[in-house]
This record gives C-alpha cells, structure tokens and sequence, in this order.
C-alpha cells in the first residue's frame, strides 16, 4: 500500500512539459479567479506552452492515484490532457500536454480544404458586387 504525502499548498500541480523546455514562466487564472490557474513558459524561440496546470484543491478529488475533478470548468481542462494526471509526488501530478499539432505538420488537410471553401466564399461575395 502506497501512503500518499498530500502538501500543504493551496494547488494540485499538474505537469504537462518539463521545466527546461522554458526560459520564462507566467500563470494566469482561467474561469473564475484562484480556481483553475495555467502556468505557461516561453521557449528558446519565442513561442509559448502550457507548462502545467494548477487546479485549487477544493475543486478536485484523487481518486486511485488520478486527479479528478469536481466541477465542469476542471474537467474541460483535465480531459484535454492527453493522459489522465496520475499522482507522482505531494501535490504534483503527470499529464502529457494538450492534444495539437506539430508545426511541422501544417497545414492539415483539414485545414486545406476550410481555406478552400473560405476563399470560395469571399470569391462569391466579390462576383455578386
């Protein structure tokens, strides 16, 4: 049986990438102020991730190991992790990052063919003028 050290913050920690990815961080409130907050990190080249997620304590339960949360507004973001965020050490959890895309793999072809018919529409609305 595993004995779980729970901290005394006021957060659970959820990690979706690693601290040596960023060179800066900043948080800000998601939702309403103190409840779900996101800590995101600028990268060498400028761009900016999701570096972990802190979600108030009130608003979440561990259940088996995994965090799970007690309102809507927890369980949006904690379902768009790719993994459940299971228990690691104290307040601290493990997620994988958020489902998107790799640069390099864009554009998609899903994102082909909206441009087509964006600029179909524009193309209509110009004719009719």
């Amino acid at each position: 049986m595993v004995i779980k050290k729970v901290g005394s913050g006021k957060f659970y920690h959820v990690i979706v990438r690693p601290k040596s990815q960023f060179v800066m961080f900043r948080n800000h409130d998601v939702g309403r102020k103190g409840h779900v907050e996101r800590l995101a990190g600028k990268r060498k080249n400028g761009n900016w991730a999701t570096h972990s997620w802190l979600i108030d304590k009130r608003e979440a339960d561990i259940i088996r190991n995994v965090l799970v949360g007690k309102n809507a507004a927890v369980r949006n973001v904690l379902s768009r992790l790719r993994r459940k965020p299971v228990w690691k050490n104290g307040d601290v959890f493990t997620a994988g990052p958020e489902i998107n895309i790799r640069e390099v793999d864009k554009p998609t072809p899903a994102m082909k063919n909206a441009w087509k018919k964006n600029i179909g529409k524009v193309q209509k609305v110009r004719v009719k003028k």
